[in-house]
């Protein structure tokens, strides 16, 4: 596999310093990850694109290098997109191609709403997007995230890992993954971001108000494509799975597989790579 450098960069935007990474060449194509996910998340990943499109990827404010001006402020999916949106402007010329995975796709989408234009293609991986979903799903989704919130809050990550691993249908003993990749161990800098994710993030999507048909209308608006995307053995159970059927439906579109549950995009690079470049016409 070529090997391509990697150049680092930092952003100030209102409210955070942000930490962001390009390699490759070709159409801009932006990472946003799931989870406690920053920027390294995607090492294996990233080299398998850097052929076809100049990868952009980037800790979210609040996650490792990217520093807040106020801790304590919260964050909202208003600043996410926002971030986005500066970034973008920073390294593409035009419409840029993004694929958001969970967290990373709800950002995503509120990206297409807030700044028109922006985003030229969006793959939704399994959104967690509450709002997606009728009515009782609404109030199931939200529930479950403030009981993973509830257990950190009492026990730690100790206790909130177990609670995420049911809510995403993951089964660290059993799920397989591609041979060869890098390990990602539990390090502190990974703690805190997850600390950081469950305390704070949860938040932000717990009580996100946007709504389906804003943003198919603001979508229809500004010519942008979005790609639902699910996980070929996620639980058909599992909310963001359900999510990224319902916004399929609200699109009157079908959705495309991705290798893999929820975290396929890290547990099989090579094969995630190349159905992202089947879709984004690479």
């Amino acid at each position: 596999m070529p090997t391509t450098a990697t150049t680092l960069h930092t952003l100030s935007v209102p409210g955070a310093t942000l930490h962001y990474q390009t390699e490759g060449r070709g159409p801009v194509l932006l990472l946003s990850q799931s989870g406690e996910g920053d920027a390294d998340r995607t090492v294996d990943l990233v080299p398998r694109l850097a052929d076809t499109f100049t990868v952009v990827t980037y800790d979210r404010r609040g996650l490792s290098r990217s520093t807040l001006d106020d801790p304590a402020r919260p964050v909202t999916m208003a600043d996410h997109a926002d971030d986005v949106a500066r970034l973008l402007a920073e390294v593409a010329d035009g419409p840029a191609l993004m694929a958001g995975f969970s967290m990373g796709a709800a950002i995503g989408l509120h990206t297409v709403v807030r700044h028109p234009g922006v985003l030229g293609t969006l793959i939704a991986h399994e959104p967690v997007m509450p709002n997606l979903l009728p009515e009782a799903g609404r109030a199931e989704h939200v529930a479950e995230l403030s009981a993973i919130q509830a257990a950190f809050t009492s026990g730690g990550l100790a206790e909130a890992f177990p609670a995420i691993a049911r809510h995403l249908g993951i089964d660290p003993a059993h799920d397989t993954t591609e041979e060869g990749l890098t390990p990602q161990p539990l390090t502190p800098r990974r703690k805190a971001n997850f600390e950081y994710f469950i305390g704070t993030e949860f938040t932000a999507v717990t009580t996100d108000e946007l709504r389906p048909e804003r943003l198919v209308r603001a979508a229809g608006r500004a010519g942008t494509r979005i790609v639902p995307a699910t996980g070929r053995t996620t639980r058909r159970t599992v909310h963001t799975y359900r999510c990224a059927l319902a916004l399929a439906a609200q699109l009157n579109t079908e959705a495309v597989q991705f290798p893999g549950g929820h975290n396929g995009n890290a547990a099989f690079p090579r094969a995630t790579a190349q159905v992202l470049k089947d879709v984004l016409g690479g």
